[in-house]
């Protein structure tokens, strides 16, 4: 017999202390659906699942996918999956037709819940559509028509429906997987990590004691929830915590400034791209961020100034460094951590554990680690050693205190003349040089030390080659220096 799903007890347990009380606020244009109480959240989450589990002709529990923009609704499909026991598939809504079809014949995608109309960006959002089955198309003639959820609960649902849906509640264990989340990394074709309702439930409990989320916090969310970043970091935790999420539909930069003025968020998540984006906006100067007690970063290596201007403002930037795979939280800065030692990625969090291999690869193990790749043995089995630690593929350090410091991919290492060059390295040193905007380095063949480092430049006012090259006189040892440096007029971006 299973415990049941801690993460919807958690939910189910606010709605019956406080059912009227704030969870979720939703900005326009869904304006019938922007103030949700926990009551709505709780209520909503049956409701879906009591939906879905009126199809009982599955003979296995259904993979359930959500497409769509930020809205409660996705954040309801992923607590139905819990309560009745199901894997959720969250899917990028940035991906094209046939990458979506791939990722549909991987996992076998049962149902898809999404907006019905544009996404509700445009109109008023429909509570939510069914699409059944996907593999029918997203786009041209013979694409489903999505069925209104009232319609669809008055011809399905009933007494035994409900009844069925408390048998398979009761059944849920902590091994029972709840996210089949798709990550690319560098290795080609998507793969699912498959994480538990105990991996997920672990990595909430590291991010309540690394942010410190009381019932008191409002935590804004601009980032996609089909990342486990934008869902997993701050938004659930935020839940399980009993505290307000300000859930923005994409982000937008107005819309961020807007809501530190009037929503006043004590926490929030960002990329080094939202960062910059803000940082260089017209508001910036002008903007009171006294009411965030800390912002999360991640995805990416955040660039020193991005940090300095955001600690300038009083704010630190808590850098958080995971993967999908690790539920996302494994190494993590305290506030206290992220205004002393900026740049570092901190120390591991709760009992997650964190080393640094021989060839200096970072590698993880702790209850937030997923239990493999959907339907993929041999890539599971290549993802840990032999004994147990997870093989992250990005290269670190410690320092003499122990604290973690990314370096890079370790794909992406440069190997010139025996020495190992981390591109990342040099990348935070071009970003600093006159009249660069963008920036990346990487390996050119040489017949004499293997590979050499080169630079790509995006330029931009007062951009001069040499002096680029010059930049690195003093900063960095001679031998990572780049040999040469190509002008582009933009970069690649997946």
């Amino acid at each position: 017999m299973g415990e049941g799903s801690a993460l919807f007890a958690a939910i189910a347990r606010h709605a019956a202390e406080r059912p009227k009380a704030l969870a979720v606020s939703h900005p326009p244009p869904c304006a019938d659906y922007d103030q949700w109480r926990w009551e709505l959240l709780r209520q909503d989450a049956e409701y879906i699942a009591a939906i879905l589990h009126s199809e009982n002709r599955w003979p296995a529990p259904p993979r359930i996918g959500w497409l769509q923009h930020n809205h409660p609704h996705a954040l309801t499909t992923l607590l139905a999956c819990a309560l009745a026991g199901w894997p959720c598939v969250p899917l990028n809504w940035r991906l094209t037709d046939a990458e979506l079809r791939g990722i549909e014949a991987d996992c076998g995608l049962n149902w898809v819940l999404t907006h019905t109309g544009d996404g509700g960006l445009g109109e008023p959002f429909i509570p939510f559509g069914i699409r059944h089955p996907y593999l029918d198309g997203m786009d041209g003639p013979d694409r489903p028509e999505c069925i209104d959820a009232e319609d669809f609960a008055a011809g399905f649902c009933g007494p035994m429906v409900w009844e069925r849906l408390n048998e398979s509640a009761a059944e849920v264990r902590g091994d029972t997987p709840l996210l089949i989340s798709y990550t690319s990394g560098t290795t080609g074709r998507p793969k699912g990590a498959v994480l538990t309702q105990d991996a997920v439930m672990a990595n909430i409990r590291h991010a309540i004691a690394l942010f410190g989320l009381t019932p008191e916090d409002r935590v804004l969310t601009v980032l996609p929830l089909f990342h486990m970043g934008g869902l997993a970091i701050q938004t659930l935790p935020a839940l399980v915590a009993g505290a307000q999420v300000i859930l923005h539909p994409r982000f937008d930069a107005d819309a961020v400034f807007d809501s530190l003025r009037d929503d006043r968020p004590t926490l929030t998540l960002l990329v080094p791209a939202i960062m910059a984006a803000l940082v260089a906006h017209p508001r910036w100067e002008a903007a009171d961020l006294s009411c965030l007690r800390a912002i999360g970063a991640g995805s990416s290596d955040v660039p020193p100034a991005l940090i300095a201007a955001f600690h300038a403002k009083g704010v630190p930037v808590q850098q958080v460094y995971g993967l999908t795979e690790s539920g996302p939280i494994a190494i993590a800065q305290s506030p206290e951590e992220a205004l002393a030692h900026p740049g570092s990625i901190g120390f591991p969090v709760g009992d997650c554990e964190a080393r640094i291999a021989a060839d200096g690869e970072i590698q993880l193990r702790g209850p937030n680690l997923f239990a493999g790749y959907w339907n993929d043995a041999a890539a599971t089995a290549a993802a840990f050693t032999e004994d147990g630690w997870f093989r992250t593929g990005d290269a670190g350090r410690q320092d003499a205190d122990g604290r973690f410091w990314f370096t890079d991919r370790l794909k992406h290492l440069i190997i010139s003349g025996g020495e190992n060059i981390a591109p990342a390295e040099l990348e935070r040193v071009l970003l600093t040089a006159p009249g660069v905007r963008e920036a990346a380095v990487v390996g050119r063949p040489d017949p004499r030390w293997g590979e050499v480092p080169v630079a790509v430049v995006v330029p931009g006012e007062g951009f001069d080659e040499a002096a680029v090259l010059r930049h690195f006189e003093g900063r960095l040892a001679r031998f990572k220096h780049p040999r040469a440096v190509v002008t582009a007029a933009s970069l690649p971006r997946t």
